[in-house]
């Protein structure tokens, strides 16, 4: 995919952000020591677009839940959330609710399951505005067509009076995008926006929400595990192994010179043109179920540089030049 082209970002940590998330930690009710996220902080400026990125189960999804208030009941969250001024307590759901739909909106990994297969969309983009106080029932019907048509939707008040199932998986999505901007949210949460949807797509999806992100000047956490999207839509990134942050930066420093071995071997992944493989190169090994995390580092029993001390000693995240924050033992020693 070809980089979308986008308005300048910050790409240093933002000093005032629009969302920061300060020692988030995700347990178990039932035993809070045995954790899916640890100690997470992430920064996201107004009009910027920032990737965190890794795995399936590395905690990049959950994180969103836990800022919305939307786990599980047998998970527990606690740290700060700071949107703007205020700040929240993420051990405390109920003070969450508030912020969802209208200050903070997601859009979901599948639109074939976030969209109510028995209802009309316009029926289900109505009841959005209803419940987030928007305008009065004789008008919200053109304000569902309007918010189709802002995303692209071709005949609108037609695909308004269709079902989820009529659709395409490209306009399903359109849809979702449409819900989550509805009542003008701050920032913008999509999770895995373009699973499943065929490269085309993907591109139209993602040159939508850069665009939405530019002209409303929104945040963006953008979730993912495709780094050609990520480079080609963001300025910033995290990249998260087991729960944990282990490298952050500027995207085109962290891809063009990643730092940590977690991060290189999925650079690594990455298909190219330029070459013929007999097969996709994959990382030996899977994350650590949350229950099984070892000791020291995390990713030291697949990684093909861990000495004993990384076994051990717990690193943490540390600036490495270049606004690039690493958590390894051996990031020195791999630049010299």
């Amino acid at each position: 995919m070809t980089e979308t082209p986008t308005t300048p970002m910050t790409e240093t940590p933002p000093a005032d952000p629009l969302l920061a998330l300060d020692r988030v930690e995700i347990g178990l009710a039932a035993d809070p020591q045995v954790r899916a996220v640890d100690g997470l902080d992430l920064r996201v400026a107004p009009g910027e677009a920032v990737a965190l990125v890794g795995e399936s189960g590395s905690g990049k999804s959950v994180t969103a839940y836990a800022a919305l208030g939307l786990l599980a009941p047998a998970l527990r969250a606690s740290g700060t959330l700071r949107l703007g001024a205020s700040s929240y307590d993420l051990g405390d759901p109920g003070a969450l609710r508030p912020l969802r739909g209208g200050e903070i909106s997601m859009i979901f990994q599948d639109p074939g399951t976030s969209l109510n297969p028995v209802m009309t969309v316009g029926r289900q983009l109505e009841d959005v505005l209803r419940r987030h106080g928007g305008p009065p029932r004789r008008e919200r019907w053109r304000r569902v067509v309007d918010l189709l048509a802002e995303v692209g939707v071709a005949a609108p008040d037609r695909v308004a009076r269709a079902y989820p199932f009529e659709l395409s998986g490209g306009m399903r999505q359109r849809v979702l995008i449409a819900m989550a901007l509805s009542c003008e949210p701050r920032l913008l949460i999509a999770d895995e926006p373009t699973t499943a949807l065929d490269t085309t797509v993907q591109a139209q999806i993602m040159d939508l929400l850069m665009t939405l992100v530019r002209d409303r000047g929104m945040a963006m956490l953008f979730i993912s595990h495709d780094l050609g999207l990520v480079a080609g839509s963001c300025r910033r990134m995290y990249v998260m192994y087991a729960g944990r942050v282990v490298e952050s930066g500027p995207v085109a420093d962290v891809l063009r010179r990643p730092r940590h071995p977690y991060t290189k071997a999925l650079v690594g992944c990455r298909p190219t043109a330029d070459r013929r493989l007999a097969r996709l190169p994959s990382i030996p090994g899977t994350v650590p179920p949350i229950g099984s995390m070892p000791s020291g580092c995390r990713f030291a029993p697949r990684c093909p540089i861990a000495v004993e001390q990384c076994r051990t000693a717990d690193p943490e995240l540390r600036a490495v030049g270049g606004n690039v924050s690493v958590a390894c033992l051996r990031a020195s020693e791999e630049e010299s």
